[in-house]
């Protein structure tokens, strides 16, 4: 018996398909759209507090306060979690803050960190991590708006442990902790990128890392408690 083609039936089942891929491709940039990116800020900002004043009173992290003495600027992730941008990748959103020539915070500024190659050496799902930034080299990378680590600056991982000495052989040194603990993470590979939509809504205004971080055209009074948390780690 020969069927007929119904070509309302036809067009019908393209709409569905089409809907249905429209629909998975909104929840895989769920991530990146907001409907509030000021609220979104905010709550980074106040997390990113929580996580630099944590790993300061842990004493395995005695070396992140050591470094942050030697310190240039400092990346602060509340969240770095294992598919967080694509399936097998890992990524997270966090802030930088520099340090001026009078020995003064600056910041926040926004940043996403993701890559593929991302090594997560722990139990859990996700990690809170602090990157210490070393040189002024890759401070000043870091303001364009893609810094490969590894490439535009060496990356490695602090030492852990009571007694832990710092030395700054690379140009940034990484340090994360996992439910509790010290999380091994590999970032070599990774890509960090200014968050434009997240610094322009909380500033209010269309502003650079540059414009909040070097030239003082962006200031925040709510993230004094996230400057004074990154001062009192660093002494």
């Amino acid at each position: 018996m020969t069927r007929t083609r119904n070509p309302a039936a036809a067009r019908f089942a393209r709409r569905a398909l089409l809907g249905a891929a429209a629909g998975a491709a909104l929840l895989l940039a769920a991530p990146f759209a907001h409907a509030d990116d000021g609220a979104d800020a905010r709550a980074i900002v106040d997390k990113s507090r929580v996580t630099i004043e944590s790993l300061a009173r842990d004493k395995n992290f005695g070396a992140m306060r050591q470094a942050l003495k030697q310190a240039r600027g400092v990346l602060i992730f509340p969240q770095i979690i294992k598919g967080a941008f694509f399936v097998g990748g890992s990524g997270g959103t966090g802030v930088l803050l520099a340090r001026d020539a009078k020995g003064e915070w600056k910041g926040p500024a926004f940043y996403t960190i993701g890559s593929a190659s991302i090594g997560i050496a722990f139990g859990g799902e996700a990690a809170e991590t602090v990157i210490v930034v070393g040189s002024q080299k890759a401070l000043d990378g870091l303001y364009s708006n893609k810094f490969k680590l590894g490439a535009d600056g060496s990356v490695s991982a602090g030492p852990v442990g009571q007694g832990s000495n710092v030395t700054f052989t690379t140009d940034l040194m990484s340090f994360s902790r996992s439910k509790g603990a010290f999380a091994g993470v590999s970032f070599d590979g990774s890509v960090l990128d200014v968050r434009d939509t997240l610094n322009h809504a909380y500033y209010k205004a269309q502003v650079s890392p540059l414009d909040i971080l070097v030239r003082d055209k962006a200031t925040a009074a709510e993230a004094a408690k996230l400057r004074a948390a990154v001062a009192a780690a660093a002494r």
